[in-house]
């Protein structure tokens, strides 16, 4: 009976019927059931990690869930976004049970899992998709051999995943750039006039975590845990790739790799080779910034968002000139 109402309607009321159920459902989800979510101990090793005691974690549970039956209730789906969403809510489900154990994951066992999502995403991509990715600076086309393809599409998953949640630290911040990065990939492809499908199951994502940060922004009630963040990182990184332009993730992401991958190269640096680099830094470096430059949490989320915003311009504005070759 639903699905007959909704093929009546006219794409562009369902569409906006979409957007609009997708925060109304997310910010009531959150308001009603949150209460049941983890509650978080408070890490000694965040800054202000105490004041997060007692607050509802592992919110990611909720949003994506409401993501994952928005976009396949409205969107216009195929085999390859479902399979997309199961991968998506599988990183979510490796995050929560971490939210939810007594005992936190160690790096090594979250570290596997999501190699082997990464590996799921590159054959899926590759089942659907060519290997021919586009280099809008250059002005040309090239194809990546199959193999090469696969193997640098598990390590951007793997990195996006990482580096957004190591950025997950500060009320609203990764949430914040994730949108800000989301809403420039939208921007990319509607410039390139492709993957309108998938731009309207990105418009959802956007949707949901406005929905989510109305509870989160300082002082947040809730936080996400790695439920969100993985998941997050996980979208981020299929989205490019639809691009098909993978290589514009650096410029896109550009504040989630500094703040977040900054400080894996340093401990992976340090563990392996025994290098030592940034002394004198401490990451992520949105803790640098509010424990040595005295930033609030505010101005943090409100300073990389505006930078990764300016960023995000600057690669709309690129593509427009260079699109199409």
């Amino acid at each position: 009976m639903l699905q007959l109402i909704f093929n009546n309607l006219k794409p562009e009321i369902l569409i906006l019927i979409g957007i609009l159920f997708a925060f109304c459902f997310t910010c009531f989800a959150l308001a009603k059931w949150s209460k049941y979510l983890p509650k978080d101990l408070g890490r000694d090793f965040a800054h202000d990690g105490k004041l997060s005691a007692g607050k509802p974690r592992g919110a990611g549970f909720v949003f994506i869930v409401v993501f994952v039956l928005c976009a396949v209730l409205f969107g216009q789906y195929h085999n390859e976004f479902l399979i997309y969403a199961i991968l998506v809510a599988a990183a979510m489900m490796t995050g929560f049970l971490d939210d939810c154990a007594r005992m936190p994951w160690g790096g090594l066992k979250k570290g596997l899992l999501d190699f082997a999502i990464a590996i799921m995403v590159a054959i899926t991509f590759l089942n659907f998709n060519t290997s021919t990715v586009e280099v809008i600076s250059l002005g040309m086309s090239v194809t990546i051999p199959t193999i090469l393809f696969a193997i640098l599409t598990v390590i951007l998953v793997w990195t996006s995943i990482n580096v957004t949640n190591c950025t997950d630290g500060v009320d609203g911040l990764s949430a914040t750039l994730t949108i800000v990065t989301l809403g420039t990939i939208f921007g990319i492809n509607q410039i390139k006039g492709i993957n309108s499908e998938f731009n309207y199951i990105i418009l959802l994502f956007i949707v949901c975590l406005l929905g989510y940060l109305w509870f989160n922004a300082t002082p947040s009630k809730l936080m996400m845990g790695d439920a969100g963040s993985r998941a997050m990182g996980l979208f981020i990184s299929i989205a490019i790739l639809k691009t098909n332009s993978p290589f514009l993730y650096i410029p896109v992401a550009f504040m989630l790799i500094i703040d977040g991958g900054l400080g894996l190269v340093k401990v992976a640096l340090l563990k392996f080779l025994k290098i030592r680099i940034l002394k004198n830094v401490r990451t992520p470096i949105h803790d640098q910034v509010r424990k040595v430059m005295g930033w609030s949490n505010t101005q943090a989320v409100f300073r990389f968002a505006i930078i990764q915003g300016v960023i995000g311009v600057v690669v709309l504005y690129l593509v427009s000139m260079c699109y199409p070759f």
